[in-house]
């Protein structure tokens, strides 16, 4: 049975393009599992009165879950222990770096690699000694978690991951993994205690996903999340990436662009019909 999930951040009102995405999810599913897990792990963005709207929007929209809704910020101990078990196989480091550090050393490199998010971390931490690590830890100076991708690249085997194409008629295919695409990213700061792509992958195996439909902008995520499965011994799902709703610019639609919401529109006498006839996946 096929098991999928929709996981928006109560961080705004959801738009129109959470509206397609929940609709591919949904639609995916094919009368199996249709899942809704509410990303709020971030406590300093997320507020209470958009977890309601979520689910008022997305009943309105027609759509129901399973219950109970699970909910990120629930599941900090789980993420812990992940965390904890790639220490245990020495593939975290801390990170003592401020965000002028890093920018200030990626200056003075004359190539600096880039991954889907920019400029990667160019390893400052990484290279500290045992004794100056111990310091900076006794001395409670603030710091993130970061993957040894180096490290985790040598433990690996060649992984893929499978794309479902479920706007056309062609068969799934294999992607091969590049675990060194983001090169050692963050899995936790003090404030969050678990990056995305730790949460996702331990709750997708803790829900029993076994299609991940999301947009097309988060393919490159797949990479670093099919090698913490791995690392993890974690089951992989498959994954759906479908096309972005874009604005009059062409460019995504974002709640930090004012993208006009589910809710505005439904204010303006908007039925749920009209918004599914124009966004079922095609």
């Amino acid at each position: 049975m096929i098991a999928t999930r929709f996981a928006p951040s109560p961080t705004g009102y959801l738009h129109l393009g959470h509206a397609f995405s929940a609709l591919a999810a949904f639609g995916a599913a094919g009368g199996g599992r249709f899942l809704l897990r509410i990303e709020d792990i971030d406590q300093e963005r997320c507020r209470e009165k958009f977890v309601t709207a979520i689910f008022d929007d997305l009943h309105w929209l027609g759509l129901r879950w399973e219950e109970p809704v699970l909910r990120q910020s629930t599941r900090f101990a789980a993420y812990r222990a992940a965390l904890d078990r790639l220490e245990e196989i020495g593939l975290l480091y801390p990170c003592f770096c401020t965000r002028a550090d890093i920018a200030a050393e990626i200056a003075r490199a004359s190539e600096a690699p880039h991954g889907p998010d920019g400029a990667l971390y160019p390893g400052i931490c990484r290279k500290l000694g045992a004794e100056r690590r111990k310091a900076l830890l006794n001395a409670g100076t603030p710091h993130a978690l970061r993957l040894d991708s180096r490290k985790a690249a040598a433990r690996l085997p060649q992984l893929t991951f499978t794309e479902t194409a479920l706007e056309t008629n062609i068969p799934d295919y294999q992607i091969p993994v590049h675990p060194l695409l983001f090169g050692d990213v963050v899995l936790a700061r003090k404030d969050v205690p678990a990056s995305y792509h730790l949460a996702v992958v331990v709750d997708d195996a803790e829900q029993d996903v076994t299609l991940v439909t999301r947009g097309r902008d988060l393919l490159p995520a797949a990479h670093i999340q099919r090698v913490l499965q791995e690392l993890l011994a974690l089951p992989a799902p498959r994954y759906s990436h479908h096309r972005l709703i874009l604005d009059d610019s062409g460019k995504k639609l974002s709640k930090r662009d004012g993208a006009m919401s589910l809710r505005a529109l439904r204010a303006r006498g908007v039925a749920p019909q009209e918004i599914r006839a124009a966004f079922i996946p095609r």
